[in-house]
């Protein structure tokens, strides 16, 4: 018998008494007041669902969450199962950490914007690289042509690195990269900067995303077979374990299965399956959970459907709380912690009457602080032109800002609490997204389903649906498929200097000449030699960058030993 069947089978007569009158009172105002009102003015749809196609209702009543156990399902913010926050204050005590991604050109044009940011109230530094960084390749390698700097920051060496961070307080900020067939590189970039900085690593603090499994479903900035991208995974966990200890080993995320077309559901169950596996293979190498658990953040996606996502956020911590402690037997509160960062929606952003896009920002950073998160990024305007300009990114920064000091809702944790809707939508997401995930268990795991394509099919199919929906006029986009303006906008968009790749290679160039060739070989000699045994690659990847490897070289030296993975196309 389940733990709710049992509380079912244990509940007062009385209140199945006030429910049944609930329900009675329900169809007679059915009948009466709404089927008078349809009559006379009918709704505007006939049937309204959530992005994840669940019903919602025409009116919610303390009979929909009957089933509701406070004690059990809620708790109170800061305590098991979490639901409610994760802090007991939230943002009374302090409030989340205001990012703004940013990386463009070269590593000083990307110094210059973050100092601009914190001099505007930015909180936290969040860095976007290029795609050569994010694919292993150096910006003078044939694939990287015409890619240098265009959607983040190119980063091939320790002396970028510390261009990059030059002038910002390490020990005291906080900096979260976006990266992950390449984190364990870019890790040890940072901690070479600090180390010669003489920042201390224990008081090091930020994120590094390297979740690759979320790469292989819906991204595709992979590198190495999975066995040999899981095990740098975990040499991640291990190495910060011992010498970062306020460092977030990962960022498990949704946001980018959501960007693809996943539902809300399908971003929860595929990231709390990839999270499992994380933690399973963790676990194989002998780690305690509670060693590196309380070090595990997640990244999710904030859609404009407010109270879905809200709910999402709630039923994220509490089933994530569950896993930790019935499935992996963790014992500390902070291993239980789903701890996340939010994104609002890129995909959302229109090119069209690029103003609406203020609007949305504004609705989807609300869901995200409705919902509990630690850590917000808010989109700029233009971003479905190009990289944001200055004044877009500080309009974003402003947005968060509103939403802090003058909306209020930071005033109490977890404020829709109760509602009839929100507490029975947040049950339905865990009950849509368990089924996602007892799906995957049936099949071996993550791993196993995403060798058989089971979540790309997934997420393939609810983008096709979305899209099918918005052609045909049943999905509304505000300033494309209605209300749509006729004057056009031209605004100004953030451009690249066409100087600056030029500038980035003679950088990596100069790098390759200056350096002590005879360190340089030996350090990457001792890196294959560790990585065709079991030894943690860190420290070898430390010594490498340290003798001014450079990031393709280091990467290079890892395809050789390892190969690369190859997508298996299906028809």
């Amino acid at each position: 018998m389940s733990e709710r069947q049992g509380d079912r089978d244990r509940r007062d007569p009385r209140a199945e008494g006030d429910e049944r009158m609930i329900d009675r009172e329900r169809e007679s105002w059915r009948r009466g007041a709404r089927a008078k009102a349809v009559a006379e003015q009918p709704e505007r749809r006939r049937a309204f669902r959530t992005t994840s196609d669940i019903d919602v209702a025409d009116v919610y009543t303390a009979a929909d969450i009957a089933d509701l156990v406070p004690s059990r399902d809620l708790g109170f913010p800061g305590e098991f199962p979490f639901t409610r926050g994760v802090q007991p204050t939230m943002y009374r005590g302090r409030l989340w950490t205001m990012r703004q991604y940013a990386g463009f050109s070269t590593a000083s044009e990307t110094n210059r914007r973050f100092r601009y940011l914190l001099e505007h109230g930015q909180t936290g530094l969040s860095v976007a690289f290029d795609l050569p960084t994010q694919m292993g390749y150096d910006p003078d390698a044939p694939e990287a042509a015409g890619e240098v700097g265009r959607v983040g920051v190119p980063i091939s060496s320790l002396a970028d690195m510390e261009v990059l961070l030059e002038g910002l307080p390490l020990g005291e900020v906080s900096t979260s990269m976006t990266i992950n067939a390449t984190a364990s590189i870019l890790l040890a970039f940072y901690v070479a900067a600090a180390d010669r900085r003489g920042v201390p690593r224990a008081r090091l603090s930020g994120t590094v995303q390297n979740d690759i499994l979320k790469e292989y479903i819906a991204r595709g900035t992979y590198i190495y077979p999975t066995d040999s991208s899981m095990r740098l995974v975990t040499d991640i966990f291990e190495f910060c374990a011992r010498d970062l200890p306020r460092w977030n080993t990962i960022s498990i995320s949704g946001y980018h299965m959501r960007e693809a077309g996943a539902t809300a559901a399908q971003e929860l169950a595929f990231t709390l399956a990839d999270a499992i596996a994380y933690v399973e293979a963790a676990r194989s190498r002998g780690l305690d959970v509670d060693a590196f658990g309380g070090r595990l953040s997640f990244f999710f996606a904030a859609w404009s459907e407010l109270f879905e996502e809200v709910a999402k956020f709630r039923a994220a911590r509490r089933m994530w709380a569950r896993i930790m402690r019935e499935r992996f037997a963790a014992r500390e509160d902070r291993s239980m912690m789903c701890r996340f960062h939010v994104q609002t929606a890129g995909s959302s952003l229109t090119a069209q009457s690029i103003g609406n896009n203020v609007v949305r920002t504004t609705v989807q950073a609300l869901a995200a602080v409705l919902g509990g998160t630690q850590s917000l990024h808010t989109n700029a305007r233009d971003e479905a032109l190009a990289l944001p300009t200055e004044e877009s990114a500080r309009l974003a920064l402003r947005t968060q800002q509103i939403i802090a000091y003058e909306s209020g809702v930071a005033d109490t944790p977890d404020p829709l609490a109760g509602s009839y809707f929100v507490e029975s939508l947040t049950n339905e997401l865990e009950a849509a997204a368990q089924s996602y995930l007892d799906e995957i268990e049936e099949m071996g795991g993550a791993l196993a389903a995403i060798e058989s394509g089971y979540q790309q099919r997934q997420i393939q199919d609810a983008a096709y649906r979305v899209q099918r929906e918005v052609e045909a006029g049943e999905r509304i986009v505000v300033g494309v498929n209605k209300h749509v303006d006729e004057a056009k906008e031209s605004p100004e968009i953030q451009r690249i200097h066409p100087g600056a790749e030029q500038e980035v290679l003679e950088s990596v160039r100069r790098v390759r000449a200056e350096r002590d060739p005879r360190a340089w070989e030996a350090a990457l000699t001792r890196l294959e030699d560790c990585a065709r045994g079991s030894d943690n690659l860190l420290p070898a990847i430390i010594e490498a960058v340290e003798a001014y490897a450079t990031l393709g070289e280091i990467s290079d030296r890892l395809r050789g030993t390892w190969g690369e993975h190859r997508e298996l196309l299906t028809v």
